[in-house]
């Protein structure tokens, strides 16, 4: 595919954001619009050679690519949920022309019905791959690295959460609003079942192991894909669900209460209003801004006993809108490496691992992986199931510090610093913080029961104690360390060596408080010369400096 040509129908600001630095590449961005495709064209800065060029996808596209004669097209326009009475005559045009062809579909019938023109594609000799998006193309890459530790797999729940910042553009919420209160086919109690479009859902949490977890949020039902392509592969399926969570979720709720209207035949569809939805979607656009996406899976492992694994994956800022273009690039990357697809139309569902996406990824503050959630309490450590697959990116004195189900002690030195303000020395005493010293002798008991872990601290004769657990409900997958009547909510953060402890939520007596008045302060354990060392700073706002204290620990022996 050297020196090859490849044309977008439409312009996608995010696949051609992608391709940077790949000379060989010829890109023609195509739009209804020449003016537009030509501003966005000299908007990039690439090595690859970037064309603009005027195209309707609906329009006379022969002509044009008769002209163009590009090795690949790839659409990544929509909605596709309303592709109009000839939904495949961009593709069938492709197949005729003899040009593969990509597509970053997600609707469900667009993407399963491409599978009707298989021969066509054959016989012309072209690979012709629809759903080249988050869904099915990255969840069903997650799903094949989920899968070898079942014997069988009884429930799939996936979910996306775009970051409420990213700005989506018209056509998503064109794409959701058609199927508002409508009727969504999925499995419940191992039989076809429908659900309601955004009116479904269920409760998550994202969360990459080591990275810092997404709020909790409901994810509604959405009209995906896998859906209908998993019960083909996992035909033991007793359930399954896919699901958006956008923020802020008072607006998704609206959504689905909107949704009502369609569902009682009210309305024909929301689609009309979606124009509306997107200038409030714009309007009202707060919350972190962080997006992500997870897919879980429970069933049998081989000795018959329960499991359940999950993938998580958070991106950073602005890095999410890159996600959905990603599979289309590792196809491409793949071909550029001479491993072309094999000639026919069909989803993209299992053409690509995750390992194919991780490079990708990697260009990105995008963080994944894997989480085991059926770990025993008895048998696995509480940091080792709370860190999940990064637990293997520890140190391994920081490792071997949490690596135990049963009681313990350690003892060092440390040297501990104090808070000069009133309210400051008030809070020190409440909870029992050690006094200044500047070289104190250290003991750390750590009681381990029921999953939990109560840590004693002695600071030569003066103790303190916390109990360390994993939280639950809302704030699942966070650490939640209680100091007497307060909660603190930590994030474990593995982090060049270092293991971080980030401060993301605190209660008192189980009220949530204001995050920005927190306890903070830079807290983090690390490895020097074969030692473990650690690094506790307490501040607040409202006091300051309340207590720090630094120093190493080993293990009591004899």
């Amino acid at each position: 595919m050297s020196s090859s040509s490849v044309a977008t129908a439409h312009s996608a600001a995010g696949w051609c954001g992608c391709w940077p630095t790949e000379p060989r590449l010829t890109l023609l961005v195509a739009g209804r619009s020449l003016d537009k495709a030509r501003a966005f064209v000299e908007s990039v800065t690439a090595n690859a050679v970037l064309e603009p060029v005027a195209m309707d996808r609906d329009g006379d596209a022969d002509a044009i690519l008769s002209t163009l004669k590009p090795d690949l097209v790839v659409d990544a326009s929509g909605p596709f949920q309303d592709a109009g009475p000839a939904p495949y005559h961009l593709v069938k045009t492709c197949i005729v022309r003899g040009i593969c062809y990509l597509d970053l579909a997600d609707a469900t019938a667009f993407v399963v019905g491409i599978s009707d023109l298989d021969q066509a594609a054959r016989e012309n000799g072209v690979f012709t791959l629809s759903g080249c998006s988050s869904f099915p193309a990255l969840s069903f890459a997650a799903i094949d690295a989920l899968k070898p530790d079942f014997a069988n797999i009884e429930t799939m729940t996936a979910g996306i959460a775009p970051s409420p910042k990213a700005r989506m553009g018209l056509n998503v919420v064109k794409a959701v609003s058609s199927y508002a209160g409508k009727p969504v086919a999925l499995i419940r109690g191992g039989k076809p079942a429908t659900g309601y479009g955004l009116m479904d859902g269920i409760r998550r949490t994202i969360a990459p192991p080591g990275g810092i977890p997404l709020n909790s949020r409901r994810f509604v039902l959405a009209d995906a894909p896998d859906l209908a392509l998993l019960p083909r592969s996992l035909p033991c399926l007793k359930f399954t669900f896919t699901g958006a969570g956008t923020e802020p979720q008072i607006l998704q709720r609206l959504l689905g209460l909107c949704g009502w209207l369609v569902r009682l035949r009210l309305l024909p569809s929301l689609s009309p209003f979606a124009s509306m939805f997107h200038k409030a979607s714009q309007r009202f656009a707060f919350g972190e801004h962080r997006g992500g996406m997870f897919v879980a899976l429970t069933g049998q492992a081989a000795d018959g006993g329960p499991l359940a694994k999950s993938w998580h994956l958070v991106a950073e800022g602005d890095d999410g809108p890159f996600i959905p273009a990603m599979a289309a690039e590792a196809i491409i990357r793949g071909w550029l490496s001479g491993r072309k697809p094999e000639p026919g139309a069909r989803p993209i569902a299992g053409e690509l691992t995750l390992a194919d996406f991780e490079p990708l990824f990697s260009r990105f503050a995008i963080r994944s992986g894997i989480r085991d959630d059926s770990l025993s309490e008895v048998n696995t450590s509480l940091y080792r199931r709370m860190l999940g697959s990064a637990w293997a990116n520890l140190p391994p004195s920081v490792a071997a510090m949490h690596d135990s189900t049963v009681s313990r002690t350690v003892d060092g030195r440390a040297k501990v610093e104090r808070g000069t303000g009133l309210l400051a020395r008030l809070t020190a005493a409440v909870i029992g913080f050690p006094a200044d010293n500047p070289d104190a002798p250290v003991r750390v008991r750590f009681d381990c029961a029921d999953g939990r872990e109560t840590w004693i601290r002695t600071f030569g004769t003066k103790s303190f104690r916390s109990v360390q657990s994993a939280a639950t409900g809302r704030d699942a997958c966070l650490l939640a360390e209680d100091f007497g009547p307060f909660r603190v909510l930590i994030a474990l953060v593995p982090d060049h060596g270092r293991l971080r402890l980030e401060i993301r939520g605190w209660r008192f007596f189980d009220l949530p408080l204001p995050l920005f008045l927190a306890p903070g302060g830079e807290t983090f354990e690390e490895e020097r010369d074969g030692t473990f060392r650690f690094h506790v700073e307490i501040t607040s706002p409202l006091t300051g400096l309340i207590v720090r204290y630094t120093g190493w620990l080993r293990p009591v022996t004899g």
